[in-house]
């Protein structure tokens, strides 16, 4: 049975300074405390009760992706083109945002920039804003953001996304924007989500599968394919969002995590180009 790979799956996290990953330990900063999981058992503080626990390990499990069937998931692209994936990245899972919250504004920090560049300008939102748990810090609430002023954003070095992150944090605190969109189906969410200005097709896509881990992927993103283009070999021009669907789709209820594999395979390709 194949097991989650917490090297793996911390390696593709973003690094915004709420979590870590040493000794094989992972530690996720939550506004109560630090929680951690070894691969086995999930570390509390010693004074949290019952209810603190259970809550904690639930946002393990939808963190790092616990409960993913890695198994059916190999035995779906075993045939495929895609299959060489499954050695090149056995026992990771989707990663997934703490709270919908925190996925729509790292969502909209990663809006036409490059990842690299889009992780340290969401690490430095986390500092700017969130509360300090020991080394890391949990994630800034919404009420916290919406107290900043946008020009105080901006020292995030967010630009433009600035403006879009506090408006739409004051009206998901308004109650005009709903983000626990966790049974709607996937196509009637990117509908509800796309009328909101700073919320493209893309952005809904991937807050989806960020923040509700739903079946979704963004068809249009650059990375996705040029990993499309990459393992078919093809000009990344050649690749249309409509090319990415129908090498995608066929997998059904795995069309999710092919997508994130194929998003890796072309973020550890274009790393190591660059090294050369």
């Amino acid at each position: 049975m194949a097991e989650v790979d917490l090297k793996k799956v911390t390696h593709e996290m973003i690094r915004n300074g709420t979590w870590k990953y040493e000794s094989g330990v992972f530690w996720q900063a939550l506004e109560i405390g630090m929680v951690g999981f070894d691969g086995e058992n999930v570390i509390f503080p010693d004074e949290w009760g019952r209810k603190e626990r259970k809550d904690a390990r639930k946002k393990l499990v939808f963190i790092l992706g616990l409960d993913t069937d890695l198994d059916s998931f190999y035995n779906e692209i075993a045939d495929s083109k895609f299959a060489f994936l499954i050695e090149e990245f056995y026992g990771l899972t989707v990663p997934a945002a703490p709270s919908p919250y925190q996925a729509l504004v790292e969502v909209i920090a990663q809006q036409q920039v490059n990842f690299e560049f889009a992780q340290r300008t969401i690490a430095n939102l986390v500092q700017l804003a969130g509360k300090r748990i020991g080394d890391l810090y949990a994630f800034p609430s919404a009420e916290k953001i919406t107290s900043l002023s946008e020009e105080e954003l901006k020292k995030a070095k967010l630009g433009y996304r600035a403006g879009y992150i506090k408006s739409l944090t004051e009206l998901y605190l308004n109650g005009e924007l709903n983000l626990e969109l966790w049974d709607w189906s996937e196509e009637d969410a990117i509908k509800y989500l796309t009328k909101f200005r700073g919320i493209g097709r893309w952005s809904a896509e991937l807050f989806l599968a960020y923040g509700l881990r739903k079946n979704t992927y963004p068809a249009g993103d650059l990375g996705l394919r040029r990993g499309i283009a990459k393992i078919f070999g093809m000009r990344v021009k050649e690749v249309k969002e409509k090319d990415v669907r129908e090498l995608i789709e066929p997998h059904g209820k795995w069309k999710g995590l092919l997508a994130f594999y194929v998003l890796c395979y072309d973020r550890k390709t274009e790393m190591e180009r660059k090294r050369k």
